[in-house]
C-alpha cells in the first residue's frame, strides 16, 4: 500500500532550513539559474531516475526550463523511475513550495512514479477502487484520481469521484478524498472544503480541509482569496469548537499574509479596507 502523508500546515508544518558556510553574506544569485545547453545535454545521458532527480532539484531552485523539463519527459519516466530517499525527499520539498509550477512538476513526476499514465482509461481503472474499495486501494485512488483530474484529465469526472468518498464512515478515506479535492484545485473544490472544515465530525479531517483552502494543495492564491468571505462567517461562528476556530484565523493568515489578531471584527475592517483600495 503506498499511502503516506502529503503535507502539514496548520497542526505541525515541515520546515526547511539551509546552513551558511562561512561569512553571512547578502542576499544575492550566484548563477543565472538557467537550464543550459550543457545540462540539455547531459540529462540525455542519465537514466530516467537521475534525470528527475536532477530536475526536480533545479525546479525547486527556480531553474528556467526545469519544470517544463519535467513535464516534456515525464510520460518517458513512467515505470522507470521510484520515489527513493532522495527523489521523495525532494518530491516533499517541491509540494510545499510557493511556487505553483513547482508543485505541479511534483504532480507529474509522482504520476510517472505510481506509474499512471494520464489518459481516461486510468480513470476508468481507479473509479471503482476509488468509490467502493477497501480501505487501502481506496485512498490510493482517491489520490491518483485528484492528480490526474489536476492534470487535465476530467476534472469535472474527478470530482464526482472524490465527492462520493467525503462522507465516508473511515476517517482515512475521507482524509484522503480531502486530499484529493485539494490536489484537484479546481474552482469546483473550494465549496467542499470550506463545508468539511466546518462540518465534518474529525478534527484531523477539519484541519486537513483548512490545509487545503489556505496553503497546501493546487489552488492558486486567487482561488484561496475566494475562501475569505466564508472564513469570516465561520470566524463569527460559535458552533465551532475553539480548536477549529483558531484554524480559521490561520486560514486567513496563510491566506493574506496579514498578521491580525484572533478577532473577526478587525478581519473584517481590513477587508473593508482592502476592498477599497
Amino acid at each position: 500500500m503506498r499511502v503516506r502523508l502529503v503535507i502539514t500546515c496548520l497542526l505541525a508544518t515541515a520546515t526547511y532550513s539551509a546552513v551558511a558556510a562561512g561569512p553571512q553574506r547578502a542576499s544575492q544569485p550566484t548563477s543565472a539559474s538557467v537550464l543550459s545547453e550543457h545540462h540539455l545535454e547531459v540529462l540525455d545521458q542519465m537514466s530516467p531516475q537521475t534525470q528527475a532527480e536532477f530536475l526536480l532539484e533545479r525546479a525547486i531552485n527556480r531553474y528556467e526550463g526545469a519544470t517544463e523539463q519535467i513535464e516534456a519527459r515525464a510520460d518517458g519516466w513512467r515505470g522507470q523511475i521510484t520515489l527513493n530517499e532522495r527523489l521523495n525527499g525532494l518530491f516533499m520539498i517541491a509540494l510545499n513550495s510557493d511556487e505553483w509550477r513547482v508543485r505541479a512538476a511534483a504532480l507529474e513526476l509522482d504520476l510517472a512514479a505510481l506509474n499512471v499514465p494520464k489518459t481516461h482509461a486510468a480513470i476508468d481503472s481507479l473509479e471503482h477502487d476509488a468509490r467502493y474499495g477497501d480501505q487501502g486501494p481506496r485512498a490510493n485512488a482517491l489520490w491518483r484520481v485528484g492528480l490526474l483530474g489536476n492534470r487535465g484529465v476530467q476534472a469535472d469526472r474527478a470530482l464526482d469521484i472524490l465527492m462520493s468518498a467525503i462522507h465516508d464512515e473511515n476517517v482515512n478515506v475521507r482524509y484522503w478524498a480531502v486530499e484529493g479535492l485539494a490536489y484537484l484545485g479546481t474552482d469546483d473544490t473550494i465549496v467542499p472544503l470550506l463545508r468539511i472544515f466546518h462540518d465534518d465530525p474529525s478534527p484531523t479531517i477539519r484541519e486537513r480541509a483548512a490545509c487545503g483552502l489556505a496553503q497546501s494543495g493546487m489552488l492558486t492564491a486567487k482561488q484561496r482569496l475566494s475562501a475569505v468571505p466564508q472564513l469570516l462567517e465561520f470566524a463569527d461562528d460559535r458552533s465551532l469548537d475553539d480548536q477549529t476556530r483558531s484554524w480559521v484565523f490561520q486560514a486567513l493568515r496563510d491566506i493574506t499574509g496579514q498578521t491580525l489578531p484572533r478577532d473577526a471584527a478587525a478581519w473584517r475592517t481590513w477587508q473593508a479596507a482592502s476592498r477599497r483600495k
